[in-house]
């Protein structure tokens, strides 16, 4: 009775195996080929995202890390202010501005929604849902006490000491804010994609598209140039590629670039090989740094796989570059160690000039940032672990920072700037 049965139920069960087996083969045509219903399982899949997002635990507190005694040098902290872009304990954005022993100044409370209630230019997907939602990744203040700031992928706003905003740019700025001697605004940029782009053949949808942004003091763009042009322009489309997973698929989507720092020579620097009119690019998930001919977009200068996902590079002077070099190899424990590298061009030779050690510890995952302060210390931003260390000529601790939000916990900071002693008139 039961092999009568089964031979019954015999052509349903094949049925549903070859529709099931079809269904499954349509399934990867859809992956492969974007055909229907490919647009609605997208946006069902982004629509998800976003609404667990905030039932997840939230990136951006972390335990302290155990780090042990620090002892220091004899030498002093470069005099000035500290401009600290961090997370609050109450997930509040805020940038504070603090005397060296810790004394606060003054602090702008920078809640999203209420600073940018009709951001249409945002994609869903990346819309904070809950608070903070986001970071402030890139902060400047101008000369007259203003500031310019961005929300990670979210936008660029100049606001007054009172919070009081001046303009607002609807592009998706995120990472870095340099102020050029010429008062314009160099920054990161970013475009979403979520169709096939004929420029780009080997970029799947979703995919973002880096720019390179010079902005003016009232928030006007007055330049704007594509990265991936660029490398395919300079014959660097190999780059492009490196995210390939199959032998015969070079179709790669996801953040294959990510730019996150842009800043040109200064004019009052002493040109050597580098000179006016470069520009300097931080490509971190290539590993790369470029140095580019502002008026021909000419790459002078390239550098690939001597840093690992590495931040911030500056110039140091005609010859020479300076790199956050985050050193993400994976390594656990006291093995993790962040390091500033020297980048020596033409020869493009590379000298550590400081690395993270068990005596002073220093690593940063993600993030990061350092600046050259003019009696020749260098201060650092160690943004995951909410951390700045200021270090002197002999790389010994003159200051440091944590922003510990609560016993046990810190939480983001995504960098420490410091800012001449003359802006404390800014904030009496």
């Amino acid at each position: 009775m039961a092999n009568k049965d089964w031979k019954e139920r015999a052509p349903l069960y094949a049925f549903l195996a070859s529709a099931f087996f079809l269904t499954w083969l349509y399934g990867i045509a859809v992956g492969w080929f974007h055909v229907f219903p490919w647009r609605l399982v997208r946006f069902a899949k982004w629509s998800f995202d976003a609404a667990v997002a905030p039932l997840r635990t939230p990136d951006y507190y972390h335990p302290t890390p155990k780090r042990v005694p620090l002892s220091s040098g004899p030498g002093r902290p470069y005099p000035g202010l500290n401009l600290i872009p961090r997370i609050t304990a109450a997930k509040e954005l805020v940038v504070d501005v603090t005397t060296l022993d810790g004394r606060k100044l003054h602090t702008w409370v920078l809640n999203w929604q209420k600073m940018w209630p009709d951001a249409k230019h945002v994609p869903g997907r990346l819309r904070p849902w809950s608070p903070p939602g986001t970071i402030i990744h890139g902060v400047a203040l101008m000369e007259n006490g203003d500031l310019v700031y961005s929300y990670e992928y979210l936008g660029l706003l100049r606001v007054g000491r009172g919070g009081e905003v001046r303009w607002r740019l609807p592009y998706q700025t995120h990472h870095s804010i340099h102020v050029h001697d010429d008062g314009n605004l160099w920054v990161c940029g970013q475009k979403e994609h979520t169709e096939v782009d004929p420029r780009f053949p080997n970029r799947t949808p979703p995919f973002e598209e880096d720019t390179v942004l010079v902005v003016s003091p009232e928030g006007r763009i007055v330049e704007e140039w594509s990265v991936l042009e660029l490398l395919n322009r300079e014959g660097l489309s190999g780059l492009l590629h490196l995210g390939s997973q199959e032998n015969d698929i070079t179709s790669v989507g996801d953040d294959l670039v990510h730019l996150n720092d842009v800043e040109p020579f200064p004019e009052k620097m002493t040109p050597g090989f580098f000179g006016p009119g470069d520009v300097m690019v931080s490509l971190r998930n290539l590993n790369t740094i470029l140095v580019v001919e502002r008026a021909t977009k000419k790459i002078k200068f390239l550098s690939i796989g001597r840093t690992i996902r590495q931040h911030d590079p500056d110039f140091l002077d005609g010859n020479r570059i300076s790199v956050f070099d985050n050193h993400n190899d994976q390594s656990v424990g006291s093995a993790q160690r962040s390091r500033i590298v020297i980048i020596t061009a033409p020869a493009n030779t590379l000298e550590v000039y400081f690395e993270g050690s068990a005596r002073l510890p220093f690593f940063t995952r993600t993030m990061g940032k350092h600046q050259w302060l003019p009696n020749g210390n260098l201060l650092l931003s160690e943004g995951n672990s909410g951390r700045g260390l200021e270090i002197d000529k002999d790389r010994q601790l003159v200051w440091s920072y944590v922003n510990e939000v609560e016993p046990g916990f810190t939480a983001y900071a995504t960098e420490v700037q410091r800012l001449p002693a003359s802006t404390e008139r800014f904030f009496r």
